[in-house]
């Protein structure tokens, strides 16, 4: 009998109601705000700052991933529910999907096999509008700039060629990237060149996601920087009025998203900033949120721990005050095989001998999370065509640095098949190995920041600042804005920022080719190498296979 979907087992799971769900985090119906019987957004005021020091925080990252993914959500929510099964009272915290993924190459991003968020459909779908919220918030800044632009009794005098503020859709579309706008008369707007980002590129969304509460939020929005008057003075979003309008706008989304796993137990949902071209971790509201209602809380980081991971210490650590008790690497042996010379369509045939040149890439994620302080489990997320050599393989390898490595089995088994990694992670953090610290001091420059990054994580040879780079860091001294963190934009697919250097590259070079500031959200964003903010359709995109009948009844998620 062939593995049922995804789709087909979170459409047969018998859900709990959402309020029975709170219950078991002590959360009276009444405070919840309902979405339907089995999702609510969690107000703010259930956040305990001390009983969130007092919570164990596990990050889920991974090595660097093929373009198929390795599954870190599905472990992170296996984990959760391994953790259960031992008694711990866990909340698994994960990031919301994005349209574009979902109809573009994964199909969806709500777990896999028995390691799922339920209501899947819902989740991976309009969820609860968060992302729609935080679309019309940014597009209401971007119709505020150009009415600016066109209003001469009130305007700033903002320089159009400087407008570095641009629209958002959920979607890939590629034919949004570079577009004209304001043609047609006088009555239409000044004629300029924008473009689209894709929603969770927004900076919008890494406001929400490091924000600490509405006023946080406000300020933050606020702090935007959108451009240069003609006589080069900056202007902000607070100029032109825009923080609050854009708040407003929020004042749902700022609020978590409670749902449940396969196997009825709590699940935060909350942002969804990619993680090579934003931060790509979910928001601190939800972080601390879980960590005040349960004792463990599980979370993710998206793509490499060289992305996700490195994003997720060296800023929104920072930023909030968290300190992870342990870090948990996903790796797979098609990943390894393809690291270790395979190619993509050769990753599921059995290869010792690439898995054993492959293992380069993990050990480097192992030293890299080791290099903030923090112990980490490897977790080997199963595949039906993993060999029993393979594995122990990897087992030998992370033995001899100091990493205990488990199969992981929640896509197949669920909790039962994650309760091995659940009491390997718990040996990490009721041993109190893990002593964490940031990479680098605010107080060094930016050229140095994005230089200990390339150096220490991506093992570069060093930086080279080539187009716009100069100017940015001119623009970014005049603003004072030395003091921030540095969010890197680059492939995930490669440790350099030439995806097609796989494994551990030595003896190369990054190219920083601009810096974007967001001042918002807290750092400044270098773009290494060719990096998409709004990506495209594949050739044949998962939509095709996505249909619904007379009956509601939704085929083609996954």
């Amino acid at each position: 009998m062939a593995f049922p979907s995804d789709l087909e087992i979170a459409q047969k799971a018998q859900l709990e109601t959402i309020t029975a769900i709170g219950q078991k985090l002590g959360i009276d119906p009444e405070s919840l705000e309902q979405y339907g019987r089995y999702k609510a957004k969690l107000p703010l005021s259930l956040i305990n700052e001390a009983k969130a020091q007092k919570s164990k925080l596990i990050l889920v990252t991974a090595l660097s991933p093929t373009p198929a993914g390795e599954g870190k959500t599905t472990t992170s929510i296996g984990l959760h529910e391994g953790l259960n099964k031992l008694g711990k009272r866990s909340v698994v915290v994960l990031r919301e999907p994005s349209l574009g993924p979902v109809f573009g190459m994964k199909g969806g991003a709500a777990g896999g096999g028995y390691a799922q968020v339920v209501p899947m459909e819902d989740i991976n779908l309009h969820f609860t509008g968060d992302f729609g919220a935080i679309e019309k918030s940014n597009n209401l800044l971007a119709a505020l700039i150009d009415n600016n632009l066109q209003n001469r009794k009130r305007t700033l005098g903002i320089d159009p060629r400087t407008i570095a503020w641009k629209r958002v859709m959920d979607m890939n579309d590629r034919a949004l990237r570079d577009i004209t706008i304001g043609l047609g008369g006088t009555g239409n707007g000044i004629p300029r060149e924008d473009g689209f980002n894709i929603t969770p590129a927004s900076e919008v969304m890494a406001i929400l996601c490091l924000a600490t509460g509405i006023e946080d939020l406000k300020q933050r929005l606020g702090n935007i920087y959108v451009g240069q008057t003609f006589d080069r003075k900056p202007v902000f979003a607070r100029d032109l009025k825009a923080q609050g309008a854009m708040a407003l706008l929020l004042k749902q989304a700022i609020m978590p998203n409670l749902v449940q796993t396969l196997e009825g137990n709590p699940a935060i949902l909350h942002g969804g900033p990619f993680a090579n071209i934003a931060q790509g971790v979910n928001s601190v509201l939800a972080t601390k949120m879980g960590l005040s209602l349960g004792d463990y809380v599980v979370t993710e980081a998206g793509f490499g721990a060289d992305l996700g991971a490195e994003k997720f210490f060296n800023i929104k650590c920072r930023a909030a005050g968290l300190s992870p008790s342990a870090a948990v690497i996903v790796a797979t042996v098609r990943a390894l095989r393809y690291h270790g010379g395979a190619d993509i369509k050769e990753v599921n045939n059995a290869d010792p001998g690439k898995v054993t040149i492959g293992l380069a890439n993990l050990g480097r994620h192992i030293e890299n999370v080791a290099k903030f302080g923090v112990k980490s489990v490897v977790a080997i997320n199963h595949f039906p065509t993993d060999t029993a050599e393979e594995i122990e393989l990897i087992k030998t390898y992370c033995k001899e640095r100091g990493a205990e490595a488990v199969l992981s089995q929640g896509f197949a088994k669920g909790g039962a098949g994650m309760t091995d990694l659940a009491e390997a992670v718990l040996r990490v953090v009721e041993g109190g190995k893990s002593e964490f610290k940031p990479l680098y001091d605010l107080s060094l420059s930016i050229k140095e920041k994005i230089e200990v990054i390339a150096k220490e994580i991506y093992r570069a040879d060093g930086v080279e600042y080539v187009g716009d780079s100069h100017a940015a860091l001119n623009r970014i001294a005049k603003l004072g804005l030395e003091g921030l963190p540095v969010c890197m934009a680059k492939t995930q697919y490669s440790f350099s920022d030439d995806k097609a250097l796989r494994n551990a590259p030595t003896g190369f070079r990054v190219s920083v080719k601009d810096i974007e500031i967001a001042a918002g959200a807290g750092f400044v964003i270098p773009i290494l190498g060719e990096i998409m903010r709004m990506p495209g359709l594949p050739e044949t995109p998962a939509a095709e296979g996505m249909d619904i009948d007379a009956n509601g009844v939704i085929s083609g998620l996954s």
